[in-house]
C-alpha cells in the first residue's frame, strides 16, 4: 500500500522530469544565435537561465544531506554572465544538473523526508528542499519558455494544449473512463 510520503515521492520526481521535458521541448526549437538572444536589455537570455539554473542544480543536489546547498564553490555572480558558447554545450550543462539532481532525488524515501537539509545555514525538512528547488526550477523554466516563443514566434512548436483547442481536448479527455493517473 502507498502511503502519502511515497505518493509526494513519486509526484515531485514525476514534475521534476516534466519541468525538464518543458526546458528540452523550449531548447530544442532555438538555435545557437537565438540561445544567446536577449528580448530586453538588462535582462536574461535563454543560455544564462539555464547557466543559472544549472549551478543551483550541482549546489543544492551534490552531496544532498550530507552538506550545505549553498556550496563554497559555486559561483552565482557567474551564473549570470553569457559564457556559454553554443547550444551543443549548453544541453551538456543543462544533462550534467538533470543527472545530479535525480541522482539525489531518486534514492530518496519515505523515511528521508523529515530529515534536515540546510541552504545557506537554514534547516529544511526534505519536504521543504524539494518544494523549494521545483518551485525554483518551474519558475526559471517558465522565463526559458517565454523567451523561446518569443523568439520563434509564429514557428513556436507549442508545449501545452494549443490555442483553440481546449475544447477537443477536453472532449478526448471526458470521452475516457475516469482514472487515477499523473497528468504529465
Amino acid at each position: 500500500m502507498s502511503t502519502i510520503s511515497d505518493n509526494y515521492l513519486e509526484n515531485v520526481k514525476t514534475l521534476f522530469r516534466y519541468y525538464k521535458s518543458l526546458g528540452d521541448k523550449s531548447i530544442a526549437q532555438l538555435n545557437d544565435e537565438q540561445i544567446h538572444q536577449y528580448l530586453v536589455p538588462n535582462s536574461n537570455n535563454v543560455a544564462i537561465i539555464v547557466k543559472h539554473i544549472c549551478g543551483n542544480m550541482l549546489s543544492r543536489w551534490t552531496d544532498f544531506l550530507e552538506s550545505d546547498g549553498e556550496k563554497e564553490w559555486r559561483n552565482r555572480e557567474g551564473e549570470f554572465e553569457d559564457t556559454i558558447t553554443d547550444k551543443k554545450d549548453l544541453l551538456a550543462v543543462w544533462e550534467n544538473a538533470w543527472t545530479v539532481l535525480f541522482g539525489a532525488i531518486d534514492p530518496l524515501t519515505a523515511a528521508d523526508l523529515s530529515r534536515i537539509a540546510y541552504i545557506r545555514n537554514e534547516g529544511h525538512s526534505v519536504t521543504e528542499a524539494i518544494n523549494r528547488q521545483l518551485g525554483h526550477y518551474s519558475y526559471h523554466i517558465g522565463q526559458l519558455a517565454f523567451i523561446a516563443k518569443a523568439l520563434k514566434s509564429d514557428d513556436w512548436q507549442t508545449l501545452s494544449i494549443a490555442k483553440g483547442a481546449s475544447k477537443q481536448f477536453n472532449k478526448e479527455k471526458f470521452d475516457k473512463d475516469k482514472e487515477r493517473k499523473n497528468f504529465v
